[in-house]
């Protein structure tokens, strides 16, 4: 009876809310249109969601041609991209026709907050 199986993305997606830090995650089709969208505390507009899966699209099409052109094949391909702002961090990683967009508190941040230290630019690791 499939009306009883457990969705394994709805229980990922449940486990990854409930993840200290999380803020929103996006997942998109092959062709960058929303799929699912969250933030936790309030719901994200519609249209906020499509911004930010435009500039991910960009930004994961981009850095996997790049990284091709930089690293020798034996390294792989690039499975996960990771940047850090001035408020938040976001993680890209695509599989297959999917892609998974998390944002979440910059933990390196909040100790600097907490300890008084100043914040740093935009870091692209």
């Amino acid at each position: 009876m499939a009306h009883n199986q457990v969705n394994e993305i709805d229980e990922l997606l449940k486990d990854l809310k409930q993840t200290p830090g999380f803020q929103a995650y996006l997942i998109l089709n092959s062709d960058g249109i929303v799929i699912r969208w969250d933030q936790a505390g309030t719901q994200m507009p519609y249209q906020r969601a499509v911004q930010h899966a435009h500039h991910i699209t960009e930004l994961y099409t981009k850095s996997v041609r790049h990284a091709k052109e930089l690293f020798a094949p034996e390294d792989g391909p690039v499975e996960n991209v990771r940047m850090r702002t001035g408020e938040y961090e976001m993680i890209v990683s695509s599989l297959g026709a999917y892609t998974l967009a998390v944002f979440q508190q910059d933990g390196t941040k909040a100790e600097e907050r907490g300890a008084g230290g100043a914040e740093a630019g935009a870091v692209v690791a």
